[in-house]
């Protein structure tokens, strides 16, 4: 798959496509569904796939404190679309500039220009341009005009539920992973590098990796059972994401995994986890003695989870 950086980077032989546009956050089986179509109409036509993403996210861009907390941070958003079959994502930053585009320059500057689209699938209630004023029906008129086709892709539903990133977000907030894992059509997963951290969960005796989010928020948030790939091996553990309130932090949420019976150095190397199973929500202990308790209680709950799984 290829990615292209920004509109600066499109070159002509990026010209003639079929496309999508949107912000394909965890890439769930929605998202899936349109992207399928998406290949039946790139072979149909003889032209390459494109997936129009932003970064940030509209919304981020916007209300930064209360946009949604995303289910997939860039780099693992590009890995759920290259394993689609996708052939190109145009990345384009969304700043001052391209908020104050109209819709009209929209489609000029980005589909016609830029792209070359011959044919445009997006969900009937998709909104673009400044004042979010472009919708199906302008996309339809423009398209007539200049020369591209637009199908509104379907609502995909899952017993009734309409499957979206919301819907995911939601299952996830009331710790129901395997409903997350129906609408995602695969386990919930967070993937980052383990970086240096404050030491002290080794001087309690239960040393964890500190997984890179670099996101402003995440959707979940307690003490949970996971499992953890590392190089290939999956290991049981128990992973806390929170603003660690017992001690001193910064304010942010911070990923911290106890990786069961494990030993080895971590630093710098990814991890993926995956959640299973919510033990119970952040709070804070009047000791770190106390702390240490929690964690313990944690570990032999993890324990307790893993060893049917081992046995089955």
């Amino acid at each position: 798959m290829q990615l292209v950086r920004g509109l600066h980077n499109l070159r002509p032989q990026h010209r003639g496509c079929v496309a999508t546009i949107g912000n394909f956050d965890g890439v769930h089986r929605g998202h899936q569904a349109i992207l399928a179509r998406l290949r039946e109409r790139a072979l149909e036509l003889g032209v390459p796939s494109c997936v129009v993403i932003f970064e940030p996210q509209p919304r981020e861009f916007f209300a930064p404190d209360t946009a949604p907390a995303r289910l997939a941070r860039l780099r693992d958003k590009l890995q759920l679309l290259a394993a689609e079959g996708v052939d190109r994502v145009l990345c384009l930053a969304f700043n001052h500039r391209l908020s104050k585009l109209s819709a009209a320059e929209f489609v000029d500057t980005i589909l016609v220009d830029g792209l070359g689209v011959q044919h445009l699938e997006v969900g009937d209630d998709f909104r673009f341009g400044c004042d979010r004023v472009g919708d199906f029906d302008f996309l339809q008129q423009a398209g007539a005009v200049q020369g591209f086709t637009v199908e509104a892709a379907q609502t995909v539903e899952l017993d009734g539920l309409r499957v979206s990133s919301t819907q995911v977000r939601n299952a996830l907030a009331a710790a129901d992973f395997a409903l997350a894992e129906r609408l995602l059509g695969r386990p919930f997963r967070i993937t980052g590098r383990v970086l240096h951290g404050q030491k002290l969960a080794r001087q309690l005796g239960t040393p964890t990796a500190n997984v890179q989010l670099k996101r402003r928020r995440v959707p979940l948030t307690g003490v949970y059972l996971v499992s953890v790939e590392v190089d290939g091996k999956t290991w049981p553990g128990v992973a806390n994401i929170g603003v660690r309130p017992t001690v001193a932090g910064d304010g942010k949420a911070h990923l911290e995994v106890h990786i069961l019976d494990f030993a080895g150095d971590l630093y710098d190397r990814r991890l993926t986890v995956v959640f299973h199973h919510k033990l119970r929500e952040e709070q804070r202990f009047a000791s770190l003695e106390a702390l240490k308790t929690a964690i313990n209680a944690d570990i032999a709950a993890a324990r307790a989870y893993a060893a049917p799984s081992a046995n089955r």
